[in-house]
């Protein structure tokens, strides 16, 4: 396979996704079709600041989400690869996260807060979101606790993680307190690397 300049993928070696990997995760009193949809490769995820949590018994915030099943993991060095695209209007939404930790929920935590997108409050790591297709890289080194975040193929973020024994990785739209009323985002050619030795 080519590699590309600057490939994060750089000895990493793809693991097999088909859709049996994807668990979306939705409001459980709303049928799918209405907050996800796939067509020509696109996932695209919504949810309303109003709507349920995933689970009856669940406390936590609105979400549509893809939770990548089948690569839970505890160490070694692995990647989430994903374009995405998020429209105008979508604010105070995680779009994607490494799940596990010791002392909180998260790894990390990409959010969207008009217009910009952040790891978790700071820093920024793209000014402004909207509208376009963006690139993300994102690199955990569980046994070194390090994190590192590229968009389109730019170091955006390289620093510490939060620790924990298991992890996976979500993309899609989790409302955050201060949440837009329609939160949306869109993925294409998802990926998960583990780092070859």
């Amino acid at each position: 396979m080519a590699h590309r300049p600057n490939d994060t993928t750089l000895g990493f070696a793809a693991q097999p996704l088909t859709h049996a990997n994807f668990d979306i995760q939705k409001p459980y009193n709303v049928p799918l079709e209405q907050r996800y949809s796939f067509s020509n490769g696109i996932h695209k995820l919504w949810v309303l600041k109003t709507d349920k949590p995933h689970s009856k018994n669940s406390k936590t915030n609105p979400r549509t989400e893809i939770r990548i099943q089948g690569y839970d993991y505890s160490s070694g060095v692995w990647q989430f690869e994903a374009y995405g695209y998020i429209p105008n209007g979508t604010s105070g939404a995680c779009i994607m996260q490494i799940f596990g930790a010791k002392s909180q929920a998260t790894t990390t935590m990409l959010k969207v807060y008009n217009p910009s997108l952040y790891y978790y409050a700071k820093p920024v790591l793209l000014s402004n979101v909207y509208n376009k297709w963006f690139r993300l890289n994102v690199i955990h080194d569980v046994e070194k606790n390090k994190v590192k975040v590229y968009i389109d193929e730019v170091l955006k973020y390289d620093g510490p993680g939060h620790g924990g024994k298991s992890h996976y990785f979500k993309c899609g739209v989790y409302s955050m307190n201060d949440g837009s009323f329609h939160m949306e985002s869109h993925w294409k050619d998802i990926k998960i690397f583990k780092l070859t030795k």
